[in-house]
């Protein structure tokens, strides 16, 4: 929990609060996770007092800077529930999900991730969660997803698109896609009947450094 809801802070101190999220967001999607909170404080130009002040654990800052993400996935998974061709609109997700999650390290991250004080990120990831074994129920009943799918599939699909480097954001988002088709394919009870977005060229990784 942060020390005071945003509407009681003064407005410097709810400057500095929403400085320290949008550079949070920023930093964690391009870095993911690892970046320390006392770098965040030196990029947000606050002290690492400040930092602690308004998230008292980098667990709070976490949760915090993904709740708009979080909402998004929500809102994907109910459009997806209300579509009446339950098969599209598990595909639907795949291909949005995957986007969001290339462009966002953190956030796949974040979603992967165990927080045990975060209590409402856990129970908003759950229900997203419960949303898709729903979906995915449904899209078994048409007989267009494979029988032996199962939601632990499509976080480690998450997992593995989150991995996704490129020379640019559009990059990523079309590499995205094109890892959205191939896995669609192969979860389908009868695969081939999409063709293949075009293939993209992906950065190598850095090599380690001794």
């Amino acid at each position: 929990m942060t020390e005071r809801s945003p509407q009681f802070l003064r407005s410097d101190a709810r400057d500095n609060r929403d400085r320290i999220l949008e550079v949070a967001r920023a930093t964690f999607a391009r870095d993911g996770l690892d970046v320390t909170m006392r770098e965040i404080a030196r990029r947000a130009e606050v002290g690492v007092a400040t930092l602690y002040r308004r998230f008292p654990t980098k667990e709070a800052l976490v949760v915090e800077a993904f709740a708009e993400q979080m909402a998004t996935c929500t809102a994907v998974l109910d459009d997806a529930l209300a579509d009446p061709d339950p098969w599209h609109g598990f595909c639907t997700v795949i291909e949005k999900v995957c986007v969001m999650h290339a462009l966002d390290r953190g956030f796949t991250a974040a979603f992967v991730s165990a927080f045990p004080s975060a209590v409402d990120f856990g129970q908003a990831r759950d229900q997203a969660l419960r949303s898709l074994a729903e979906l995915a129920a449904r899209a078994r009943e048409t007989g267009k997803l494979r029988p032996d799918f199962v939601v632990d599939d499509l976080v480690m699909v998450f997992m593995a698109n989150g991995g996704i480097r490129a020379t640019s954001s559009a990059s990523a988002v079309a590499a995205s896609r094109r890892f959205a088709a191939l896995l669609i394919q192969s979860f389908a009870a009868r695969p081939g009947a999409r063709s293949l977005p075009p293939a993209v060229r992906l950065a190598l990784l850095e090599p380690l450094q001794g």
